[in-house]
């Protein structure tokens, strides 16, 4: 009796165990630094971006790679790979991964080689730190934890970038005097601080900018991106001389445009940037769920919303209406398959394993109906609760911008919700906008 008592005792333990591993209370942004995986809390990530332009600031630390405007925001860079005293290779296309971080009221951008995914754990597997990660001081280091086969150092980035007031008023000599294990961040730097060129802006260049940028890109300035386009013109009108303010040709063009686009374009949303959308994603008096997205290309941002809209109504009947002109990506997009270790951790309870490969379970395909459209034509639609329109409108020339934007007004229901691309916004009335940083997101109210 008593051996089946011990033998009970011990599955019931084994239960315990596998219970709170199997728990999630904690998720986390994973990265790669000179070969190992990080990971740091996303409750402290803003948002994942990557730059080639920053501002260099004067007697800064060495770790500071300078400052960099983020959205009309000053922000101080830190190269992480600088700052743990590890080897730094600048990438060869110049751009850098950066992970955002809001820390209380400030923000920093710290460069790491690469950004991996989301990845949620119980907080009681994590294990104290141990002095054998060499590279990073031990006190910046809130614990390790294994997640597959992977061992993860998880970052106290609070810590790491905070400092006190009296350490704010050291000098840079006191800087460079403090032993490895006393660095610390120096404070954001004032934007009166950073020397920026003032920057006249002529109608005359900006009606070449705005012709050129038609003509080559199909892109057309209209109050839906007016803002995004005068902003763009300062930053362009910083790092080009008069010579060669005009564009010369389409890689000119592409240029100017590199910052307008939304994050993860024709490709599976992120798990934070998915995280972001779902946020935003207001109440539903209603459980059917009528969605219209415009331009869905070949599927993938499409696959991404249905799970998302899943998610943040699961007991909800949804239909997306995704539309686009492209018949071979219509065509391939409802077969297509995938490797699951790719893909988003949120897409993945939502997948089922088949002949060769992954593919969306019937759930989410029954929920999409995939159909080549041209958007400008006359649409049968039912009236809808959301339309996804990321980065869409600005294509069009403007009386067809005008003309789609009130066909999406007269579908959307009263409260009605319009995505549109984060550089993109609209006016009124009838809009409020709840959007975040990463998403351009309005209300439409028929009263």
């Amino acid at each position: 009796m008593a051996m089946v008592k011990d033998l009970a005792t011990v599955n019931a333990e084994l239960q315990q165990q596998k219970e709170r591993v199997d728990t999630v209370d904690f998720k986390m942004v994973t990265f790669s630094l000179a070969g190992k995986d990080y990971g740091v809390d996303i409750m402290n990530v803003k948002e994942i971006a990557k730059a080639d332009k920053f501002t260099y600031v004067p007697n800064a630390v060495s770790f500071v790679r300078g400052v960099y405007n983020l959205r009309g925001d000053i922000i101080p860079i830190i190269d992480l790979r600088v700052f743990f005293h590890m080897k730094s290779e600048r990438r060869v296309d110049g751009q850098e991964n950066m992970l955002i971080l809001h820390l209380d009221d400030r923000v920093y951008g710290a460069i790491v080689d690469k950004i991996d995914k989301v990845v949620g754990i119980n907080s009681e597997t994590i294990q104290p730190p141990h002095p054998m990660f060499g590279e990073v001081n031990i006190k910046f280091i809130t614990g390790v934890v294994e997640k597959q086969g992977d061992l993860y150092i998880i970052l106290d980035v609070v810590r790491m970038f905070s400092q006190k007031e009296e350490e704010n008023q050291k000098s840079r000599t006191a800087i460079q005097e403090t032993s490895r294990d006393n660095y610390y961040v120096p404070p954001a730097p004032l934007p009166e601080q950073v020397e920026e060129k003032p920057v006249a802006i002529s109608d005359t260049d900006l009606g070449f900018i705005k012709e050129s940028i038609a003509a080559l890109k199909q892109f057309w300035v209209s109050p839906i991106n007016d803002a995004w386009f005068r902003k763009q013109f300062i930053e362009w009108s910083s790092t080009h001389t008069d010579a060669d303010l005009q564009f010369k040709n389409a890689a000119d063009a592409a240029e100017y445009l590199a910052d307008f686009y939304s994050p993860h374009t024709g490709e599976f949303w992120s798990d934070v940037y998915a995280a972001g959308i779902k946020d935003i994603l207001p109440d539903m008096s209603s459980n059917n769920i009528q969605i219209w997205e415009l331009g869905c290309g070949k599927g993938y941002e499409t696959f991404s919303f249905a799970c998302i809209l899943r998610l943040r109504y699961p007991n909800a009947h949804i239909k997306i209406w995704a539309n686009d002109n492209d018949i071979m990506a219509i065509a391939d997009a409802p077969n297509m398959t995938f490797d699951l270790n790719k893909m988003p951790e949120y897409c993945r309870n939502f997948m089922v394993k088949g002949r060769n490969g992954y593919s969306f379970n019937q759930t989410i395909k029954d929920s999409i109906v995939f159909e080549y459209h041209d958007v400008l034509n006359n649409n049968s639609l039912p009236d809808l609760n959301i339309i996804l329109a990321r980065d869409i409108m600005s294509f069009f020339p403007v009386d067809s911008q005008e003309r789609l934007l009130a066909d999406c007004s007269e579908k959307l229901k009263d409260h009605g919700l319009i995505i549109l691309g984060r550089n993109e916004v609209v006016s009124g009335d009838n809009w409020r906008s709840i959007g975040s940083d990463s998403v351009s997101a309005f209300l439409y109210s028929k009263s």
